[in-house]
């Protein structure tokens, strides 16, 4: 997620400067072409016009519905932070030993420990899980459109904090022997989320939680799982094929045309004219390439870039919040922007 007031003239042409550059080669040749008199075809700046607002409509129907996706995620998250919350309340405050004295502080304190850490390992898995690659994303398509992204995934996204990453372990969260069996499971942050119920259900043997008490703890975990499904949705669900398909075309019809109706209107104009040609009908193209891009890249909040959903630095306030609960001191640092981005 970018941080900053905006994005600044080079940033900007960090993430765009190759299309700017095909676009001034292009356009070139075709201006080039025209002044030697090698082609003469003029399309009527009308029918070009009609096709550009046209385009311009169903690319604004496409970023419209591009940011709903990436905004309902962002609300996901923003469920998890507020539940995990209430999770660790829940916890704190339950887990006593009001129907059980047989249980001493130090055995509260390991029950409480033991439901917090699981769920900080269900935060970190499902954030793991999240970013595994779709193939209908960037980085699994092949050829230079995947080293695009894997280059943008490295320099402005998750390559930023992979240092941070390298630290979580699951071993630090959860007991070796349910590592062990974790590490069978297909969807682990699932089995996480069922390994919480079955150690509420002991605890409910045990009277460490009376039944009202096992019903709401229940009732928290219900909704993680609820959370959880909703981002998977989005992550398994693409962005409908035929709207976006439609959308690139339309966008390289326009620009394939543009230079054909633009670039002989205003060479007619003279000298001034001709030097104003090719840059004036690249910034034209350029402006619907990048509402093309924008939405391309906007439509994926899980694929490791620079707008995607900052859920490293979610996770990590949540686990400063629920370790705090516990009384904890040797707390991790804060995830922080770098280069304007948080991850």
């Amino acid at each position: 997620m970018i941080v900053s007031k905006g994005i600044g003239y080079l940033r900007f042409l960090q993430w765009s400067w190759m299309q700017i550059l095909l676009l001034l080669i292009g356009f070139s040749g075709i201006a080039t072409l025209y002044y030697f008199n090698f082609i003469s075809i003029k399309i009527p700046w009308l029918p070009i016009s009609v096709i550009g607002t046209a385009v311009a409509f169903f690319v604004g129907f496409k970023n419209n519905q591009a940011y709903d996706r990436m905004w309902e995620a962002r609300k996901i998250w923003g469920g998890i932070i507020n539940n995990s919350r209430t999770w660790g309340m829940q916890v704190d405050g339950y887990i006593s030993d009001t129907f059980n004295d047989t249980i001493n502080n130090n055995e509260l304190h390991s029950i409480k420990k033991r439901l917090i850490y699981r769920h900080l390992a269900w935060l970190y898995s499902h954030r793991k899980q999240l970013l595994v690659p779709t193939s209908w994303e960037h980085a699994s398509q092949g050829g230079t459109t995947a080293k695009v992204a894997i280059s943008y995934q490295e320099k402005f996204g998750t390559g930023l904090v992979k240092d941070e990453v390298s630290k979580i372990e699951m071993k630090n969260f959860i007991p070796p022997q349910e590592l062990k069996e974790l590490e069978k499971a297909k969807n682990k942050a699932t089995q996480l989320i069922n390994a919480q119920s079955r150690d509420l259900r002991e605890l409910r043997k045990l009277a460490v939680v009376e039944d009202f008490r096992h019903i709401e703890l229940m009732e928290t975990l219900q909704q993680f799982y609820e959370l959880q499904g909703k981002n998977e949705r989005i992550k398994k669900t693409p962005f409908p094929r035929q709207y976006a398909s439609a959308s690139r075309l339309f966008v390289g019809v326009f620009v394939l045309l543009l230079p054909f109706s633009m670039i002989p209107e205003l060479m007619s104009l003279g000298n001034t004219g001709l030097w104003l040609s090719v840059p004036v009908t690249t910034l034209i193209a350029f402006v619907y390439l990048m509402m093309e891009f924008t939405a391309d890249y906007t439509e994926n909040p899980f694929q490791g870039m620079a707008n995607d959903i900052p859920m490293l630095s979610l996770c990590r306030t949540i686990e400063i919040d629920l370790r705090q609960m516990l009384n904890e001191e040797n707390l991790p640092e804060v995830i922080s922007a770098k280069d304007d981005i948080l991850m």
